[in-house]
């Protein structure tokens, strides 16, 4: 190995345990409060922004979709997933409420909604302040990392997936099996 690149490794080594230590790299872990959070909020055909809070919801089950960017390929299949299997993954009652999550504006997710015909409601993020909350935000772009967290009702975090892989169908049985899970708590 040549000795002036282990100076380079070792300077990236620490890059990378600085922002693993940052406060970014902190997260709600499950069992625990879901931080709380107000964010505007969009759906398929109304482009009004509405503002919705985490608490306002207690009593329903919350599933917190973070994503990067609408209409990207990876997104379009995740919300695509989600409209075609709603019923399966959240059930056919209003007893769950699924909030997709991005930095797009609301006015983006709003239009990509309609496109969509999606029943899920989109938060936008401008500011990245719900993605810090839930160290969703990515540590150098201006977008989300891919997590889903599943809030109970009682307002604890009941199940999560860092990442969330949107293309496999596992993924979206496990996130089935976790609303069933909640439904059943108390």
């Amino acid at each position: 190995m040549h000795p002036l690149r282990l100076p380079a490794r070792a300077r990236v080594l620490g890059t990378l345990v600085a922002v693993a230590a940052s406060p970014l790299a902190a997260q709600p872990r499950g069992g625990a409060p879901a931080p709380d959070f107000a964010i505007a909020t969009v759906t398929a055909g109304d482009a009004t922004p509405r503002t919705l809070t985490l608490s306002g919801l207690r009593g329903r089950i919350v599933v917190l979709a973070f994503f990067p960017k609408a209409r990207t390929s990876g997104c379009t299949a995740q919300m695509k997933a989600y409209r075609d299997q709603y019923g399966a993954l959240f059930g056919t009652d209003s007893l769950v409420q699924v909030i997709g999550i991005s930095t797009d504006d609301p006015r983006t997710l709003a239009a990509w909604a309609t496109e969509l015909g999606t029943p899920v409601t989109f938060g936008a993020d401008t500011t990245d302040a719900v993605g810090k909350l839930y160290a969703a935000k990515m540590p150098i772009l201006p977008i989300h990392k891919r997590h889903l967290i599943v809030v109970g009702k009682d307002g604890r975090i009941a199940w999560e997936a860092r990442p969330f892989r949107e293309l496999a169908q596992p993924a979206y049985d496990s996130l089935a099996a976790a609303v069933r899970r909640a439904r059943s708590a108390s």
